[in-house]
Order: structure tokens, then sequence, then C-alpha cells
């Protein structure tokens, strides 16, 4: 991607070792830097294949990565996009101790919709899939790209494909996920001080709501075409995130618009459920508030 470092000295490099393998490798510079998210659009759309599998990353396949990922797609034809667990290492690739999920908080209840196929209902409340420990089949790709602005490309392949197929999980560890300074994106529990900033709620709840209606713009458009139950569920999430940013500035005005919300199920489905009604009814002076 116009790297400046000495990164395409060490492709090409790779390159002949490969090929000495009898490894095909197919190396493409760009002129001009496009950034990471546009840059793994080319590479898909580069790829072959009928199984892609991310490697935009300095982490470490475990053996049997690409074997778990390629039966579990072989059980299920149905299947768009696969993701697994990861073991979070250090950057001389020592174990931390942790597992990505954990980090990420991902749910027994989370885990058991995805099985379910009910992924939608997942992905629409929040990304838990790390492109780092993704597979998808390209077909995907037709009605994916390109990724909505706005949007990273791992959380858009996602919660596209959660809405016109089916996403599943492995709970499975199939990477060593390396965390470092140098990470685009990296996995770590937010601090308390970063849970109870009420700024940076309501510039996140700002951000999905972007997201959703870019997403919803692309189904609109017709470049989506998900079953009515995937649409009504964006509508929902929609009217949610509508609710959730428009609340009053005075805190006593918010009383009916948030309760209204509880009521029908809106915090229990796209948030936090009473923990983020709460913030909302108690969240500073200015409006917008979220949890």
């Amino acid at each position: 991607d116009a790297s400046s470092d000495g990164t395409w000295t060490r492709l090409q490099a790779f390159a002949e070792r490969a090929g000495g393998r009898g490894i095909e490798v197919r190396l493409q510079r760009n002129p001009a830097n496009l950034g990471y998210v546009h840059n793994f659009e080319q590479g898909l759309q580069a790829a072959g294949g009928e199984l892609l599998f991310p490697c935009d990353q300095d982490d470490a396949w475990h053996p049997r990565r690409i074997e778990l990922c390629v039966k579990a797609f072989a059980r299920d034809p149905g299947l768009l996009l696969l993701h697994t667990d990861a073991r979070l290492v250090d950057a001389a690739g020592e174990p931390l101790g942790r597992r990505l999920f954990e980090v990420l908080g991902v749910t027994a209840g989370e885990l058991t919709a995805m099985h379910a196929g009910r992924a939608a209902e997942v992905l629409l409340r929040r990304n838990i899939v790390t492109g780092a420990t993704m597979a998808l089949r390209r077909e995907l790709l037709t009605q994916a790209l390109p990724v909505a602005e706005g949007w990273v490309h791992d959380e858009w392949l996602a919660a596209v494909a959660a809405l016109v197929g089916r996403v599943n999980t492995l709970e499975e560890t199939t990477i060593d996920y390396r965390q470092h300074g140098g990470n685009q994106l990296g996995a770590r529990k937010r601090s308390l001080g970063e849970r109870a900033d009420a700024g940076a709620r309501r510039d996140y709840r700002e951000a999905m709501a972007a997201k959703m209606c870019a997403l919803a713009w692309r189904v609109d458009a017709g470049g989506l075409q998900p079953p009515d139950d995937a649409r009504e569920l964006l509508r929902e999430r929609l009217r949610h995130d509508r609710v959730r940013t428009s609340l009053p500035r005075a805190r006593w005005q918010r009383i009916a618009p948030v309760l209204g919300e509880l009521r029908a199920g809106g915090y229990a489905r796209f948030g936090t459920g009473l923990r983020g009604a709460l913030l909302d009814l108690v969240g500073p002076p200015g409006g917008r508030d979220a949890g």
C-alpha cells in the first residue's frame, strides 16, 4: 500500500522463497496509499478461490486453522462468513493468559445465537468478529463491496453476511493474536474511566447510528437483499438509534422516551439493557448521551 519502508523488498524476497516451495505469490503495489480498509478491499477482489482467508497482520496461525474452517464451510453450504477465538500474545509471541472472546466479553447467549443462525441479532447490536480470525466465501464480496463509509472492513463484511446469509463462530483459538503498539486494531478491555466517559459514550452511539444508516441505505438502494425478518431487525435498530440520539437536553424530558424505549425492548436488543437506559437518563446536560 505504497509503503515507504522496506516492506516491498521483504515481499519480493518472500515471494521468491515461497515460489521455490511451489506456492504462488502475486504481488501488487499501489502507487498511492489507499488506507487499510480500501487496501483490504482491493486485496479481496484480487484474490482467487472460493474460500478467502484474510492475512493482513503479523499474527501466527495455528496449524489446524484452515482445516477447521474448511470443514465448517463444508458442513454448512449456506455459511458466508466464519470467525474464531484467538489466543492473545505479546509482541514477542509470548501468551498473555487471555483469549480474544474473553477480552471482548462475548457471552454464552451471543455464542448460542451465532450457532443458531441468529447472527444478525448479535452483530446489529455490536461487532464480535475480528478480521484476523475470519474466513469467508467469495460470493459474499458481490454484495458486500465496496465497504460503506465509516465501517471497518471486518465488521462490515460480518454485518452484511449476517443480513443476507449465515455467520457462525468457532470457539476454538485458531491464531495467536499479537498485541503491541503498532496494531491498527487491537483487543483490550476498556478502563473504568473509559466506560464512564459520557462524551465517549455519546460519540460511540452517534458513530454506530451513522453506520446503521449507511447499512440501511445499501439495503434501500438494492445493493443488499436481506430476507424480511432481517430487514425488520435493521429497521428496529434504526428506530432505537433515533430515540437515543435525539434525547432532549433536559433530563426530566428524557424520562418518557427512555422508558418507552425500555418497554419496547430496544435497550435489551440493541444496547446494554437497564444500564444503558439509566445512563441515558442521568447523562450530563447537552443531550444525545448514550451508554
